[in-house]
């Protein structure tokens, strides 16, 4: 194949960052933008349009994408609580074979939780489908040069990393399903700490070896609501997205340490950290490696670029300098391009080239399907207070408390 038609699942904000991305690489149509309302599908379409991307079709019908012989390839970019049912209709329409679909890629996280995440892998694996997983920070310009570094002279000349740092932190979602779990699954920890545990294992295995070199042996987890329960919080939330929080919390903060052996019994430890209760200039993803005689520091709020606005101009609330942005006075950091910087455009130039190839990409759905498990551990070692062994049949069923519990 020359090229690759794609349909959009999702109109949403991590809609608009692909669609950036796919401005900036070669080979790809953009066929068509689904959406449940048909108004956010055409504001998609119009986007995508003003991008250079042609005029792609805005619909309402998921059939409508699934079945136009133009399209190649899907990206799922929903809801969380919708990724099992989309996957399973392009599993279905590429097993009665009426398209030409080829591949599908899905963004994070790949389920709510592992019972949808088996469902999920099962019914594409017999689809015949190549499937990418969409984990952007690891395609990460920083992280890719940073991976390079690392195995190519520090653990070349001094040893293998043995402890890698990943946070994510900003001040709370964009959209009302983020913050109710009986929809999204989880709060920040299924929401961010997906980015962040596979970051962190991206830097530790061994690029000669894959990841399989790497397995998990131990999970510990923490979990808490720290702001976002205070009062005036749950008022703030009740005004901007007309849901009641203090009915259906969910964690603000999370942590989890992973504990990973590799083939030759080298242990090493990933530790990972997200919050919906940072207070700063925007988005701050950081990164920390190190090893025998050598680290490593990634800090997406350390850019070239800065900007100081006096406390003498007032400008309206905005996102123009960083995601996520939190002032519009002071000195600000600026990310030149987000899709680049945060690994949106590497991420998704991989996924094309693989499908045209015809190649399984390197991050795929068993990759998701592994995060979703050592998500599912770091919430049951937190609700017990307890570290835990990595024991995939113990989180089969297992669904988080945050989840599970709505208070009436």
């Amino acid at each position: 194949m020359e090229r690759l038609g794609v349909g959009i699942l999702g109109a949403g904000f991590v809609a608009k960052f692909h669609l950036r991305a796919f401005a900036n690489i070669r080979g790809i149509d953009v066929v068509a933008i689904y959406s449940r309302t048909l108004e956010r599908a055409r504001d998609a379409a119009a986007y995508a349009e003003q991008l250079g991307l042609g005029r792609p079709k805005a619909v309402d019908d998921v059939w409508d994408v699934l079945r136009d012989p133009r399209i190649n390839a899907v990206w799922i970019l929903t809801p969380n609580d919708t990724h099992a049912v989309y996957a399973k209709y392009v599993a279905e329409e590429a097993r009665q074979g009426k398209g030409n679909l080829i591949g599908v890629a899905i963004e994070k996280p790949l389920a709510r939780n592992v019972m949808e995440a088996r469902e999920m892998l099962n019914a594409i694996e017999k689809s015949g489908l190549l499937h990418g997983y969409l984990e952007n920070q690891v395609f990460m310009p920083s992280v890719t040069k940073g991976k390079e570094v690392l195995w190519g002279i520090g653990a070349k000349y001094s040893g293998r990393p043995y402890l890698a740092r990943a946070a994510e932190e900003h001040a709370g979602p964009h959209n009302a399903w983020f913050w109710r779990p009986s929809i999204s699954g989880g709060g920040v920890l299924l929401d961010m700490m997906c980015h962040s545990l596979e970051a962190a294992r991206h830097f530790l295995y061994d690029p000669r070896k894959g990841k399989d070199s790497l397995r998990p042996r131990y999970i510990y987890g923490e979990t808490a609501t720290l702001k976002w329960l205070r009062k005036e919080y749950i008022e703030d939330l009740k005004k901007r997205f007309g849901i009641d929080f203090s009915k259906e919390p969910a964690e603000d903060y999370a942590l989890a340490i992973v504990t990973y052996e590799d083939d030759e019994g080298n242990v090493s430890i990933t530790e990972t950290r997200t919050s919906w209760s940072f207070v700063g200039a925007g988005l701050r993803l950081s990164f920390e490696v190190l090893g025998p005689e050598y680290s490593l520091y990634v800090n997406t709020l350390q850019p070239e670029l800065f900007t100081f606005i006096s406390r003498n101009v007032r400008i309206p609330p905005s996102e123009e300098f960083v995601e996520k942005q939190n002032a519009e006075q002071g000195l600000m950091p600026i990310i030149p391009d987000e899709a680049i910087a945060y690994g949106y455009h590497a991420e998704d130039k991989h996924m094309v080239e693989s499908f045209l190839k015809g190649k399984m990409p390197v991050e795929n759905w068993y990759d998701g399907y592994l995060v979703v498990q050592l998500m599912m551990h770091a919430y049951l070692s937190a609700e017990k207070g307890v570290k835990i062994r990595f024991d995939p049949t113990q989180v089969e069923s297992y669904v988080p408390s945050y989840a599970r519990r709505r208070i009436e």
